[in-house]
C-alpha cells in the first residue's frame, strides 16, 4: 500500500483526504516511479475545482510534474532502468507515493542537477521556452516584457528571455516579486497593482509600461491576463507578439484594433496540446532546456518547500498568489 493525496469532489486545496491505496503496476511500457518530489502549478487547483480545460477523473490524485527514481519496469518498457532518477510530466497523479506512467512522459535526470528543482522545473521551463522559442521565435537584441515575472513561468520565461540574448523587462505585483525577476535576468521592471481593475487603472499602466519601454517591446509573455492584458498588448512596437499563455487574473477582453493599428500577433501557448501533438519537438526542447541548465545558462530555483503531509497548504499558497518562484511538496528523501 502507499499513500496518496486524492479529492472525491470538485472544491479546493481543502478537499484532499490522505489515502491509502494499492501501489499501481506497470504494463506495456509504462514505469513505476517512487515521488521524490512534486512542483505545484496553477493547473492544480483548477483540475481540482474542476474548472480546466481537461476534467480530471476522480478521485483525483493533483500533481502535473514530478522528480522520483525508477521503481520498476513494465514488460515493454526499454528506455529505462531500476533505479534510474527521472523527471516527468502526468497532468495529474503524482501526489503520490508512486506514481505509474507511460516511459514516453518521462526524461532521465542528469546526476549532477538537483532533485529538488528538478521536480519543478519541466512544467514552467518547457512552457516558456515553447512560447518564445517555437511560437515567438524571440530573437537576441529583441525586448521581452513578461508579466507575472516572479511566478514559475514567468521566472522561466525570464531566466531563458536573458539566456536568448533579449532585453528582459519584468512586471509583477510587489517590488520583491520584481527584485527577484531581476535577480534572475531582468534588467528592469515595474510593480503593478495586485489587483488591477479596467478603465483608469489599465490606463495608468499603459503609461507606466510607455514609461519602461519608451521604444516599445518586442515579445510580451502573459501568464496574468485580465486587466493586465490590454496595456501589455498596447505596450507592442509594430510586428510585435503578445504570448497567451494562462489567466491567473481571469480570461480578458481586448479591443482588436489594437492588433490591426501596429500588425501584432497575439497568440496562443497550449503546452499540453502541444506535448500530445508534436512529442518528439517537446523532448528536443527538454533536451535543449538540460543542456542550458547544466551549463549554467539557466538555474531554476525552489523557494518553498513542503512536506508531503501539508500538500494542501502548497497548492493553497500557489493559489494566494503570494508565491515567489517555484514550490515543491517533498514526497520522500531528496
Amino acid at each position: 500500500m502507499m499513500k496518496a493525496w486524492r479529492s472525491h469532489q470538485a472544491g479546493g486545496p481543502e478537499s484532499l483526504v490522505l489515502e491509502a491505496v494499492p501501489v499501481p503496476q506497470p504494463s506495456g511500457d509504462e514505469i513505476l516511479v517512487k515521488v521524490q518530489g512534486v512542483g505545484i502549478n496553477f493547473p492544480d487547483g483548477l483540475f481540482l475545482r474542476d474548472l480546466y480545460q481537461v476534467k480530471a477523473p476522480r478521485p483525483l490524485v493533483p500533481g502535473s510534474e514530478f522528480s522520483g527514481i525508477v521503481a520498476k519496469t513494465g514488460p515493454a518498457a526499454t528506455g529505462f532502468a531500476v533505479g534510474d532518477p527521472v523527471i516527468g510530466r502526468c497532468g495529474w497523479g503524482a501526489m503520490a507515493q508512486y506514481l505509474v506512467l507511460s516511459q514516453s512522459k518521462c526524461v532521465r535526470l542528469p546526476e549532477s542537477l538537483p532533485r529538488v528543482e528538478a521536480a519543478a522545473f519541466t512544467f514552467a521551463y518547457a512552457t516558456a521556452y515553447h512560447a518564445l522559442h517555437d511560437q515567438a521565435v524571440l530573437q537576441p537584441g529583441e525586448t521581452l516584457l513578461v508579466l507575472g515575472a516572479a511566478g514559475g513561468v514567468g521566472t522561466a520565461a525570464v531566466e531563458l528571455g536573458h539566456a536568448m540574448g533579449a532585453k528582459v523587462l519584468a512586471c509583477a505585483s510587489s517590488q520583491a516579486k520584481v527584485d527577484h525577476a531581476l535577480a534572475r535576468g531582468a534588467s528592469g521592471g515595474l510593480v503593478y497593482a495586485a489587483d488591477l481593475s479596467a478603465g483608469d487603472a489599465q490606463k495608468a499602466l499603459a503609461t507606466q509600461l510607455k514609461t519602461l519601454a519608451p521604444g516599445g517591446v518586442d515579445v510580451v509573455v502573459d501568464p496574468v491576463g485580465g486587466a493586465y492584458a490590454e496595456p501589455a498588448l498596447r505596450s507592442l512596437r509594430r510586428g510585435g507578439r503578445h504570448l497567451v499563455i494562462g489567466f491567473t487574473a481571469g480570461i480578458p477582453r481586448v479591443p482588436l484594433n489594437l492588433t490591426l493599428l501596429k500588425s501584432t500577433r497575439i497568440i496562443g501557448v497550449d503546452w499540453r496540446t502541444f506535448v500530445n501533438e508534436e512529442p518528439e519537438h517537446n523532448a528536443r526542447n527538454v533536451a535543449a532546456l538540460l543542456d542550458l541548465w547544466k551549463a549554467g545558462k539557466i538555474a531554476p530555483k525552489v523557494t518553498e518547500i513542503y512536506p508531503f503531509d501539508q500538500a494542501p497548504a502548497a497548492i493553497a499558497r500557489l493559489e494566494s498568489r503570494q508565491a515567489i518562484g517555484k514550490i515543491v511538496v517533498t514526497v520522500a528523501d531528496l
